[in-house]
């Protein structure tokens, strides 16, 4: 029975409360729910549209939407709302999208939406979670033919321990940020974050979340079945299938199979590179298309759908049957490796990587504390301290395209390579730098994001940042067909498009930093991600290896073109002594010594100097500003200023024409004797010892000289002022006859 007018259902996930509402909202949509996780609260909707004329692929769409209103904010900038969506956003987008794409019909055409607003947000409960399991229900319940439900979960590694969907404090004392998705039958999303985390562990926590995983799709596929009973969920439409004319199948077959077979077998065995390869696929493909055209002129697109699928075949037949590749490599062979450093003369460090007809160029740029990226997201995280830009230009793949600003792929790319080498980056309080990687793709057959690894990786170490661990990372493939499972190490453009997965893996020697899984089957095992990533492992510590002949860890000195920052500590209520009125005494140090400086609120300083000279010379000035005078510690100070009843000594100089500190040095605190005039122990300008004895009841420092000399050496001093011997042996006026030799 539907209490409120809409059905609601939940269950527990990670200790907390995860609950739709079907039939509350957006009605019109195909499916929609209304899903809360804790206190996030996310709308997903699904709908579909109509065949297009001429549509050979199915265009899905996953848009991601954020409010600020989610986490009480306005949005910045002139126009106050929300403009395109930010790389985080972007990211949730893709990974829902990777999560359901693999699961609809082959045959299906019709253009598909999948939509997300994020309404309200909890931290401690994800609203990339809440997305993708509401997104599982909505297409569930939906008319769209979906081959679900699927389940999500993060495991975390807090002090050893794996934690399913880990809260935030837990999240930033973890090692492991794992995203899992799947059906209840198989694995079909993987994303990762690690520091250094053994391959072992890495089954263990994909077993974790393909258990928990299996208990939410059962939920899911519970709840569906529920909003049927009460007419809330859909019919699925009929996906018709698409069968060529048997004749026509079997004309192409006789034509074109003994070609295409041979053609294959043509660049297996001469070792042609890519553009060779596709060139001579392509023109076999064409001779195929004219032997046929005569018969056949009005089918030219079902002929050409059926070319395709027979160059498929082939490739994969190659490999499953020969074990042997297209580029006649073997499963686990990984194609020729190059490694440079230092390419860029100008550039803080550079690295070009290239494995095979991949190749990637970075360049690392070093800059102060005020150039992290400011984040204008739900998230808690403010600022970012490291940035990896990745970028793919046209001419990579010999095509002749405008360039665009940075696309989906564009960003999830660099943010896969970025994670890989954030895990070894020296923390803030060692290495104060924001630190911006740019990775240019110059060539492309397979695989940038993890040559972008391996060329940042380079960068960094030119560039002398005293990384933990050097990083590399690699693409592994898979062909499965019936029982039969290759995995293929460092896979090509052609393994990628016609192969089953795409599973990239970054790391150093002693483990995973990075790892992400696409498929276009139905889902994997555990059994076979861990055969995956030992291969990989393998792979990996073979390109380490290559790495040490060129350059075997980070420089030991930064590099020469980099800036120096100095770091220093102040107390936070001495910040308005360098600030000055309206900023006036931090712009004068900056112009002095040519720094920058960066002040923050809990008093730490950052330096960022051109050279050692002007970092030093703006570090003693802040020092001298901000410096304080122990009470109990004796000063060289210089005498300023001399009165009736003493002597003001300034103990600590001024700087950029402000005064510095002093204190007074009353007549009493001159000598060990009685002073009748200042002017017999100092005069201005000279320089004495004093030491501070205390504050007064006015905050004013009160000095003494008497008190900075040990009490014979100030006799001494003091007898020498007036004339007089004060020895040990020695008496004040003549000799007694009395006393004895």
């Amino acid at each position: 029975m539907l209490e409120q007018g809409f059905l609601r259902r939940e269950i527990e996930i990670a200790g907390r409360k995860f609950s739709v509402d079907i039939g509350r909202v957006a009605g019109q949509a195909s499916g929609a729910v209304f899903a809360r996780y804790g206190d996030t609260v996310v709308l997903v909707t699904a709908t579909r549209q109509a065949i297009r004329e001429g549509l050979d692929f199915f265009p899905l769409t996953v848009d991601y939407e954020e409010r600020h209103y989610a986490v009480g904010k306005i949005p910045g900038g002139f126009l106050k709302r929300e403009g395109r969506p930010g790389e985080k956003a972007i990211l949730s987008a893709r990974l829902t999208d990777r999560s359901i794409r693999p699961l609809f019909p082959k045959s299906f055409i019709q253009d598909v939406h999948v939509v997300t607003l994020v309404m309200s947000v909890d931290q401690d409960c994800s609203p990339t979670i809440a997305a993708i399991i509401g997104a599982s229900v909505a297409l569930s319940i939906s008319d769209i033919p979906f081959a679900g439900p699927i389940g999500v979960v993060v495991i975390g590694r807090v002090d050893g321990e794996l934690v399913v969907n880990p809260t935030v404090e837990q999240d930033h004392k973890s090692d492991l940020h794992l995203t899992v998705a799947g059906t209840h039958d198989a694995i079909n999303m993987v994303e990762a974050g690690a520091g250094e985390v053994s391959e072992q562990v890495m089954v263990e926590a994909l077993g974790k979340a393909h258990a928990e995983i299996r208990r939410i799709t059962d939920w899911v596929e519970a709840v569906r079945a529920e909003a049927e009973t009460y007419g809330l969920a859909h019919l699925k439409i009929e996906v018709p299938v698409v069968e060529a004319d048997p004749d026509l199948a079997q004309a192409v077959t006789a034509v074109g199979r003994e070609k295409m077979f041979a053609a294959v077998q043509h660049c297996k065995e001469q070792r042609l590179d890519k553009k060779a390869c596709d060139q001579y696929l392509e023109n076999t493909k064409v001779e195929i298309y004219e032997a046929l055209q005569d018969d056949y002129p009005e089918d030219q697109a079902v002929i050409k759908r059926l070319v395709d699928k027979m160059e498929k075949e082939a490739v994969r037949q190659l490999v499953s049957k020969e074990k042997v590749r297209l580029d006649g490599r073997l499963p686990n062979e990984i194609r020729d490796i190059s490694v440079e450093v230092d390419v860029l003369t100008r550039t803080h460090g550079s690295g070009l990587f290239k494995r095979g007809q991949t190749q990637v160029l970075s360049a690392l740029t070093l800059g102060a504390v005020r150039d992290e990226q400011i984040l204008d997201g739900l998230d808690t995280q403010e600022t970012k301290r490291f940035m990896h830009h990745y970028n793919f230009p046209s001419f990579s793949t010999g095509e002749a395209r405008g360039i665009r600003s940075a696309g989906r792929r564009e960003i999830g790319h660099g943010a896969l390579a970025g994670r890989a080498l954030e895990a070894v980056l020296p923390p803030e309080e060692e290495f104060p730098y924001t630190i911006r990687i740019v990775s240019e793709v110059l060539e492309s057959n397979g695989s940038t994001s993890m040559a972008s690894v391996c060329a940042g990786c380079l960068a960094l170490m030119d560039a002398g940042v005293p990384i933990k661990a050097p990083v590399a990372g690699i693409a592994m493939g898979l062909i499965k067909e019936n029982d039969e499972v290759v995995i293929l190490t460092d896979i090509q453009g052609a393994e990628d498009h016609l192969g089953d997965m795409d599973f990239k893996v970054a790391g150093t020697e002693a483990g995973i930093t990075a790892l992400q899984m696409d498929i276009k089957i139905g889902g994997i095992t555990p059994e076979i991600l861990a055969q995956a990533m030992e291969q990989a492992r393998e792979a990996r510590l073979f390109i380490l290896d290559r790495y040490k002949e060129v350059i075997s860890g980070p420089r030991p000195e930064l590099s020469q073109r980099a800036p120096r920052i100095i770091h220093t500590t102040i107390d936070p209520e001495k910040i308005r002594d360098i600030i000055g009125p309206g900023g006036k005494i931090i712009r004068k140090i900056c112009e002095t010594t040519g720094v920058d400086i960066d002040v923050e609120d809990d008093g730490r300083v950052y330096i960022t100097a051109p050279t050692p000279e002007g970092g030093q010379k703006a570090l003693e000035i802040i020092q001298a500003l901000t410096a304080e005078v122990d009470v109990g510690q004796v000063y060289l100070g210089k005498v300023v200023k001399v009165m009736e009843f003493g002597a003001f000594v300034e103990v600590i100089p001024g700087v950029l024409g402000l005064p510095g500190k002093d204190g007074l040095v009353h007549i009493s605190q001159l000598a060990h004797h009685r002073v009748r005039r200042v002017e017999d122990v100092c005069r201005e300008g000279d320089q004495i010892l004093v030491k501070a004895i205390g504050i007064d009841n006015q905050g004013r420092l009160k000095l003494s000289k008497k008190d900075a000399m040990a009490p014979e050496a100030g006799q001494e001093a003091d007898a020498a002022e007036q004339g007089r011997d004060v020895r040990p042996g020695r008496g004040r006026g003549p000799r007694s006859r009395f006393s004895k030799r």
